[in-house]
């Protein structure tokens, strides 16, 4: 499966701008996607009521929860604008808000001095006036395959500065840390201080078993909204909201294969216009999909959790990959979706300039 967690590294006010993309776990994959299959994918779900969300439908899946966890606070945008960046969080928070979905932020605190610093952490404490705690997501969005097992830390370490105070302060606890590119260490040694440190400071690492590869389609969704070309914006939404439908679902039949049952997910977001703005088809599908929405803390109650991670290798998987090699269960691969090939050309094409 592709492990396509996050932007790619080198990305600072945008996603990725002369990087590779994310590295593949070198496992079977099914076929891509037809090229030009997303084009005529279904428009965005039907916006549920705020107020009132109906009952999954007939024949729905059985009931399940997620947790909600949006990485690359306080926002990643294509281009530095940070009024862009204020609406984004305004309406994200909002329809978090009125659908009462728990959820939770991680900060890049790097990113506060990107466009204006005093607005940067206005963002965070809106997230926190919310009812939204926030976690540490390394101060640059680091990999511990680059710059090794110390200087990880110290990142990590430099990521706390401003959001440890501001969680002190509303008499809330610092505890979510979430590996960026869901690197957690390679080899085994590296790991090992990594968690060493983490665990000696107070923290726990928010694993992800559901990644719709949400960051792919966001920044050609930034393109299309920044030049006023709605129509684009909508074909975007619209082809995101129907993968993301189709991959949550193959993500439930690898915990059955695992598990023999729904676990309590946790989905990896990011804090985009693309989630903001496609919020209600976000809902609509977890109500298709029975899944209900709790936090991140109530999710890793769990039992899978549990299971033993003892994957140490560069490529960046979630934990129903590594649950895989520890339990030696095969996931279903042959039914797999890569990200549609006319989101990887839009996404790339934007990436070369």
């Amino acid at each position: 499966m592709p492990s396509r967690s996050s932007p790619p590294r080198s990305f600072v006010l945008s996603f990725n701008r002369l990087s590779r993309l994310p590295v593949h776990a070198g496992l079977a994959i099914a076929a891509l996607i037809a090229a030009g299959g997303g084009a005529h994918a279904a428009p965005p779900p039907a916006e549920l009521s705020p107020a009132v969300q109906s009952p999954a439908p007939a024949g729905a899946p059985g009931p399940a929860s997620v947790a909600l966890t949006f990485d690359d606070l306080p926002g990643i945008v294509l281009k530095p604008d940070q009024a862009y960046v204020d609406a984004t969080n305004r309406a994200l928070i909002g329809s978090l808000k009125r659908y009462h979905y728990p959820a939770i932020g991680f900060v890049n605190e790097g990113k506060l001095d990107e466009i204006i610093r005093k607005r940067q952490i206005a963002v965070l404490r809106h997230w926190m006036a919310a009812g939204f705690d926030l976690g540490n997501h390394t101060f640059s969005h680091s990999s511990p395959n680059e710059i090794g097992g110390h200087g990880y830390v110290a990142d990590i370490a430099r990521g706390e500065k401003v959001i440890r105070p501001m969680m002190e302060n509303a008499h809330r606890r610092l505890q979510w840390f979430r590996h960026p590119y869901l690197e957690t260490g390679n080899p085994e040694a590296v790991k090992a201080e990594i968690n060493r440190w983490l665990g000696g400071h107070g923290y726990r690492i928010a694993p992800v078993t559901i990644d719709c590869d949400d960051w792919e389609f966001a920044e050609p969704y930034d393109n299309a909204v920044m030049s006023g070309n709605k129509a684009e914006a909508q074909r975007i939404r619209g082809i995101y909201l129907a993968y993301t439908e189709r991959t949550i679902g193959w993500y439930r039949r690898a915990a059955q294969a695992l598990f023999g049952r729904d676990i309590a997910y946790v989905m990896l977001l990011h804090d985009t216009r693309l989630n903001s703005d496609s919020f209600s088809g976000l809902a609509a599908i977890f109500n298709r999909q029975n899944l209900h929405p709790i936090s991140l803390a109530k999710a890793l109650q769990d039992p899978a959790y549990r299971t033993p991670d003892d994957y140490s290798g560069k490529d960046g998987i979630e934990w129903l990959e590594r649950w895989s090699l520890a339990l030696n269960k095969e996931l279903p691969w042959d039914d797999y979706e890569d990200v549609p090939k006319i989101i990887e050309t839009e996404y790339n094409k934007l990436d070369s300039q």
